[in-house]
């Protein structure tokens, strides 16, 4: 790893370039500060909140626990039209918030006010052709999703091993990597596949900051990378949730075929699963986890987390191929 740092970490004045993810529900002001305060980044959810003012209390909070830097994750979906997201944006500007994660629709019209704000843009996609868009439009980083992930990873199947090299064999600004990535060995290889950080999502879920409810916390550490399923595939919409008796009758309800949107939305959608986080009920709602959730086994702080990452991927970087390099 390079001691003088590299782009991530020089672009958003952080340590290490280990980012947690916005996580609706989950991203919140202790998670985010625990992170930034253990050197990477941390973000809470604009969209967790239901009005700006709430944003701009949380924003406070963070501040409150970290000098750090920390971002806002500002994920535009369709599903969440009575959100004021104009407020959001303007609460993150007035607030004076370094770094946004833009999500879900086209980020253009916001990117383009952060920016003349000096507010840094790392735009969270799933395609290579998305984060070229990205990209052209100004954003200064792309997070780029793989088929591994929790929550949404796009509909064309493309797992990280192949996606991060294939963005960053055509992208000239920074790329992090996400989906799929828990510990020192994926940085490594984010970092060998041509990314300059990763986001974690599940991993940082499974931490002591998490106001994720134990009981769920227990559920996903017993899961192995086989435990979790794609829901709203036939609808084009697909998510990854952990496998429990909802997210199972939702299978069952999309294979009976001529499903609408609004047929799934009792059993997957956001509200029922933020409640189930709260109250620890593990069936009651199909509550998003990636495949990463197989390589997790413990619940540490974040401090301790970050510390192994970087530990472990030193030692990797330390040992050497393994084997003869032929001569030029």
């Amino acid at each position: 790893m390079n001691p003088h740092g590299n782009r991530i970490t020089e672009l958003l004045g952080i340590e290490y370039p280990i980012i947690q993810g916005g996580m609706r529900w989950v991203a919140r002001a202790e998670l985010a500060a625990a992170v930034g305060n253990a050197g990477g980044l941390g973000f809470i959810s604009a969209h967790t909140h239901a009005s700006a003012d709430a944003l701009a209390l949380e924003i406070g909070q963070v501040r409150a626990l970290s000098d750090k830097p920390f971002g806002v994750n500002l994920t535009v979906l369709g599903s969440n039209a009575g959100l004021d997201y104009d407020a959001y944006v303007r609460t993150i500007i007035d607030e004076g918030v370094q770094v946004v994660e833009t999500a879900g629709s086209n980020p253009a019209k916001y990117i383009a006010t952060f920016k003349a704000n000096g507010v840094k843009v790392v735009h969270k996609c799933v395609t290579v052709r998305h984060a070229l868009k990205a990209e052209s439009l100004g954003a200064d980083a792309v997070s780029i999703d793989g088929f591994e992930c929790a929550g949404h990873p796009g509909e064309d199947d493309i797992p990280g091993l192949i996606l991060i090299p294939a963005a960053a064999d055509q992208l000239k600004i920074p790329l992090l990597a996400s989906g799929g990535f828990a510990d020192g060995r994926g940085l490594m290889a984010a970092l060998a596949l041509g990314a300059e950080g990763i986001n974690m999502g599940t991993r940082f879920m499974l931490t002591q900051e998490s106001r994720v409810h134990p009981a769920i916390k227990q559920r996903l550490l017993e899961a192995t990378e086989r435990d979790t399923l794609l829901v709203g595939r036939t609808l084009g919409d697909s998510s990854r949730v952990i496998k429990n008796s909802v997210s199972r009758a939702a299978i069952e309800l999309e294979r009976a075929g001529n499903v609408a949107p609004g047929d799934l939305l009792a059993l997957t959608g956001a509200s029922r699963w933020m409640d189930a986080f709260a109250s620890g009920d593990v069936e009651g709602g199909a509550f998003p986890a990636g495949m990463a959730a197989g390589l997790i086994h413990d619940l540490p702080s974040c401090a301790e987390l970050i510390a192994r990452i970087v530990q472990q991927a030193a030692a990797i970087a330390q040992r050497g191929l393994g084997f003869r390099v032929p001569a030029a």
